[in-house]
């Protein structure tokens, strides 16, 4: 039964691409492991507390993260 953990900054990603990136994480690992484990496949998402992660011995915001991707705010 595969598991998939992902964590990420809360506030960068919306509902919608979380769902996307769920539907296509899970698409990658059957490419690799096979179909048949689509029904028994989990993907999580953590959201970690936007100033609660940090690189390079710096925080890490959503502001920052929309800086490094070239994002806009989300609307």
């Amino acid at each position: 039964m595969p598991l998939v953990q992902i964590k990420g900054v809360g506030g960068y990603l919306t509902l919608e691409e979380k769902q996307t990136l769920i539907s296509r994480v899970t698409d990658a690992l059957l490419s690799v492991e096979g179909e048949g484990l689509r029904d028994v496949t989990w993907v999580t998402i953590e959201d970690v507390e936007p100033g609660a992660w940090g690189v390079g011995g710096n925080p890490v915001t959503v502001d920052v993260l929309r800086g490094m991707s070239g994002r806009a705010a989300a609307e």
